[in-house]
């Protein structure tokens, strides 16, 4: 790297603490956590895009279609299932969410259960975000001291601490407009290195004549996932739409850009938005890890580079190998936006269940200027506890994107089902509830440690169907009631719903025919 690439670096970090400054004046929680519901929806759909094709995306999904045994376009199967997801969402779930007015969406389940409900799903999620974000940001660290040179501590240092300052100074805001960007540097970045890779390669038609032509196959129809991490159909799109429900719908790094939506229009806009613009960045990751990959395979030189069983590797390589000065300093921006990106999201969104939490249980009504107070205490404190925890998080394999969508797989089917039963039933009580909660998380616990031969997708679809059973057993034997009856609000029209159902096959059927137009 070169004196322009660090100043370009040194820059866009300078920008993002201006950012936060910027922002730094909250009238009360709900500005701090949900921005005063001020925020425009193209603004929002950018910021929940950033946050999920966030630097793992980048640097992890086209090292799996490259490089990854049993890898390539497979990973577009990914995107079957959210177009369905989001009809589900609008479906009911989301729309009685924003009409409750929750800062937490979990302080929904205490309204409609109880607080153990509350508490019981919030210890689920500050669990299962921080994990998940501690490991997203050691692989960064890693891909940070192949491409600057950084040490582990010190590459973690400087994501941590930016993002720290910003995200706890602006709050929502911040986090909201600093993903904007980050998304757009993102897609720029994979571009780029689409465009450099096929004028390294010789073109397209070089790299169609070079590529391996299994790795070209973007759906896998003869296996039902049953026996291991085969990307099969049905569990892409049953495990997929409940993954997908649940990371959208009920977890809070993803629900609380959603409640902060001016209004249920909106809400049904910017969740459109994402269905409809997700599979095109992701067919962009694709076709640049297929590009990267062929590149990769055809030159032994360029394969020592990478150490084994790391495919992570193959991205912030070739950025270093083509890519001249400056280029080189914008692409490790875009990874380390996005980065930044993810644990900004995960920061506040874990520092709003917290404050919520804590008050809730002493029972203390905060003024305003007290609250924000312990909002940014709140996320500085969680910001310190996953970046010790990503110093330790060690070696993910066979990539990292796999390892945080699996332990998502553990929690999100229970979690969905929770919400849903909070929404559609009426005589579900809350010791039915927790009971199946925590049966169905216990359930997919034990599949992984007992190395059930099943792929981890399915994982979704069974701990959803567990909690559903156990709950509703347990309601039949010892019928409950609500405490309060919540609204539940229909948020789109069976038209909307419908055509996101359709754009679905619609997605099926441009995977099932990548193979033959490449033939």
């Amino acid at each position: 790297m070169t004196t322009l690439d660090y100043i370009i670096i040194a820059a866009y970090l300078a920008g993002m603490l201006l950012l936060g400054a910027a922002y730094r004046r909250h009238g009360d929680g709900k500005d701090y956590f949900l921005a005063g519901r001020t925020l425009s929806w193209p603004a929002i759909a950018l910021s929940v895009m950033a946050t999920q094709l966030s630097a793992i995306s980048f640097i992890s999904a086209p090292a799996f279609v490259g490089l990854r045994d049993s890898g390539g376009l497979i990973w577009l199967s990914y995107e079957l299932a959210l177009p369905a997801a989001v009809a589900l969402m609008l479906w009911r779930l989301l729309p009685s969410l924003h009409k409750a007015g929750v800062v937490s969406v979990y302080d929904y389940l205490e309204r409609r259960f109880t607080r153990s409900t509350r508490l019981l799903i919030s210890f689920v999620f500050q669990l299962s975000r921080s994990f998940a974000t501690a490991i997203m940001i050691y692989a960064i660290s890693l891909i940070l001291q192949g491409t600057i040179g950084l040490e582990q501590f010190h590459a973690i240092a400087l994501i941590g601490v930016i993002t720290l300052i910003y995200s706890a100074m602006g709050g929502m805001k911040a986090v909201v407009y600093g993903d904007a960007l980050q998304m757009l540097l993102i897609v720029s970045g994979a571009a780029l290195c689409l465009f450099v890779a096929l004028d390294a390669a010789g073109g397209i038609s070089n790299v169609m004549a070079a590529v391996q032509p299994d790795r070209l196959l973007a759906i896998n129809t003869d296996s039902a996932g049953l026996g291991g991490a085969d990307f099969g159909l049905l569990p892409m799109l049953f495990g997929g739409v409940i993954l997908y429900a649940s990371y959208y719908g009920c977890d809070q790094s993803e629900a609380q850009r959603s409640l902060s939506t001016r209004s249920l229009t909106d809400l049904r806009k910017m969740l459109a938005a994402v269905a409809l613009l997700r599979f095109p960045i992701t067919l962009l990751y694709c076709a640049t890890g297929l590009v990267i990959g062929t590149l990769f395979l055809n030159n032994q030189q360029l394969m020592n580079q990478i150490p084994e069983g790391k495919p992570d590797w193959m991205m912030p390589i070739f950025i270093v190998e083509y890519l001249p000065s400056g280029l080189v300093g914008f692409l490790v921006v875009a990874i380390m936006a996005a980065a930044m990106s993810s644990l900004s999201s995960a920061i506040n969104s874990l520092a709003a269940v917290s404050v919520e939490d804590i008050n809730r249980l002493k029972g203390r009504r905060l003024s305003d200027q007290e609250y924000v107070r312990q909002a940014r205490l709140a996320g500085i404190g969680w910001g310190i506890v996953t970046l010790l925890l990503s110093a330790y998080a060690g070696d993910i394999a066979p990539t990292v994107i796999e390892a945080i969508n699996k332990i998502g797989s553990v929690f999100y089917g229970p979690v969905l089902a929770t919400f849903l039963l909070g929404i559609h039933t009426r005589s579900t009580s809350a010791l039915a509830v927790n009971i199946g909660l925590t049966t169905g998380v216990l359930t997919n616990v034990l599949l992984w440690l007992l190395d059930a031969p099943l792929f981890w997708f399915w994982w979704n679809a069974i701990g959803f169907s567990v909690t559903v059973l156990v709950a509703l057993s347990i309601t039949a034997v010892k019928p409950g009631s609500s405490t309060t009856v919540l609204p539940s609000i229909k948020g789109a029209s069976n038209t909307v719903l419908g055509g996101l159902v359709c754009w679905s096959f619609v997605l099926l059927g441009i995977c099932l025919a990548i193979p033959f137009l490449f033939k």
